[in-house]
């Protein structure tokens, strides 16, 4: 599933003189789930909608409902109407959903991830030939665990103000997104893959993370490996 973002240039296309197009396409589209998400999400999902109309993309929208349903042993989920369309078309596009900071229900996002097990959340960023931006020649892919560690949303409260937070690290989903990475690496040609971490502080937990990385590395010759703290990452993306 991918995250809307906004498009600058959605103004110029000639939104008019699309019915035609969207007509043309129907016959043989490939059906996408839709979820528009909150706020300005079904403005932006129907600008993209649009582009892809523009570009003559064969696509056809089902659009599907995600208000959280809590579940009498008090966990989360998503209407079955999503979960079934989404296990039907194999494809999906969100908006932007609401998480309310501080209070109110778990993540939608959050929710999204573990019932359709979207365990590895691909951020590519790369430089624009002829777009000026603060810095140049970016070209990096960031690839992170979606389901564990500060995402398991495992709080509870000791006692009065005391507030608990796990984080969980578990070596099936280390080992899985790690070779992910790797096989990422390899299916589009990037040299060297670092696994990001804070195993200086959190011995047991990044250090299993880093555990899994090493041993997937071990299996893929062909790609550099590297471990950088996460301070020093940030610290190096930065400036």
């Amino acid at each position: 599933m991918n995250v809307l973002g906004s498009c600058r240039s959605c103004r110029r296309l000639p939104w008019k003189d699309l019915s035609h197009r969207t007509r043309r396409l129907a016959t043989a589209a490939k059906t996408v789930t839709l979820i528009e998400g909150d706020g300005i999400g079904p403005e932006i999902s129907s600008a993209v909608q649009n582009i892809f109309v523009a570009a003559e993309v064969p696509l056809a929208w089902e659009k599907v409902n995600v208000k959280p349903i809590v579940l009498p042993d008090g966990r989360t989920t998503v209407p079955d109407e999503c979960i079934q369309s989404m296990r039907k078309n194999k494809i999906g596009l969100k908006g932007p959903l609401e998480t309310q900071i501080g209070k109110g229900a778990v993540s939608l996002n959050l929710t999204l991830r573990r019932t359709f097990n979207l365990y590895a959340n691909l951020r590519p960023c790369r430089s624009l030939e002829g777009y000026q931006t603060a810095y140049c020649g970016v070209d990096l892919v960031t690839i992170r665990e979606n389901t564990e560690g500060e995402y398991s949303g495992i709080e509870h409260e000791v006692v009065d103000g005391v507030v608990q937070s796990m984080k969980l690290i578990t070596r099936e989903a280390s080992q899985r997104v790690a070779e992910f990475a790797f096989q990422y690496a390899r299916n589009n040609n990037r040299q060297t893959v670092t696994a990001v971490h804070k195993a200086n502080i959190m011995r047991m937990t990044d250090g299993l993370f880093l555990s899994c990385c090493r041993n997937a590395a071990e299996k893929y010759s062909d790609i550099k490996y590297n471990e950088m703290f996460l301070d020093t990452c940030c610290l190096s993306v930065s400036v």
